[in-house]
């Protein structure tokens, strides 16, 4: 049965440099670290952060933002949880860590279950330093993670067939790092990333084995949702007697 993801790893530095520096440690460690491989039964996790609506460029620390955390098995909601925080800092390229991963944590930590994998919308391997958020997040928390974003970070890749279930890799330097996956017949497709303790394949069958009847994979889709329900409540924009069904 699964249970309360337990207390991870600290890994959230406060500086840039900082941060630099740990991500060329996690791309090494997840190199050597052990490959996971998804089963038919996997408890997919989903995780989003929002910032507050009309924010404009990079941001700064301490803006207010929302975080969502959702479980699946197939298609039904096992566990979820949203909390309300400060980011850590602006947006910058390569640098998600540091605005977003202590709050992604904190909400994993409020599910009452443990996924078995969890996706998170951020980049892995596709990064200057192999060590994107997905990678470090799942480091952080010791679970397999998977990324799955709107458009690559430095990698590139021929778009696949239209047809739900194709790809084509995703590739820097070379190497294969995700793949662009269609989800969705003749729907614009997802880059698909490998982060900590999974590779290409394993996070494309992750992705695919989630997927619902939305271009975005259903664990993704739901926490996305719900950190924007929870956003339009804080911010007042609800209708009366609105009801989240």
């Amino acid at each position: 049965m699964p249970h309360p993801v337990p207390t991870g790893r600290e890994g959230w530095p406060h500086e840039a440099a900082e941060l630099e520096a740990l991500q060329r440690v996690l791309a090494e460690e997840a190199s050597e670290a052990p490959a996971w491989r998804p089963a038919v039964s996997s408890w997919v996790g989903g995780v989003f952060v929002c910032s507050p609506t009309g924010l404009v460029g990079e941001g700064i620390a301490g803006d207010p933002c929302w975080a969502a955390a959702v479980v699946v098995q197939g298609q039904r909601t096992m566990a979820s949880a949203v909390v309300r925080g400060e980011a850590g800092a602006p947006y910058l390229t390569g640098l998600l860590a540091l605005r977003e991963g202590a709050l992604l944590e904190r909400v994993v930590h409020e599910l009452a279950v443990v996924p078995d994998v969890v996706v998170v919308n951020a980049t892995g391997r596709d990064h200057p330093r192999r060590a994107g958020l997905a990678l470090h997040l799942g480091w952080v928390l010791d679970v397999p993670t998977v990324g799955v974003t709107d458009r690559p970070l430095i990698a590139s890749g021929s778009d696949p067939a239209p047809e739900r279930g194709s790809s084509a890799p995703l590739l820097l330097g070379g190497e294969v790092v995700g793949h662009l996956v269609r989800t969705r017949r003749r729907a614009r497709h997802v880059f698909v990333h490998a982060a900590w303790r999974t590779d290409p394949e394993a996070a494309r069958e992750v992705v695919l084995g989630c997927a619902g009847p939305s271009r975005t994979p259903e664990p993704l889709r739901r926490a996305r949702r719900l950190a924007r329900v929870e956003r339009a409540r804080n911010e007042g924009r609800l209708p009366p007697g609105w009801r989240d069904v």
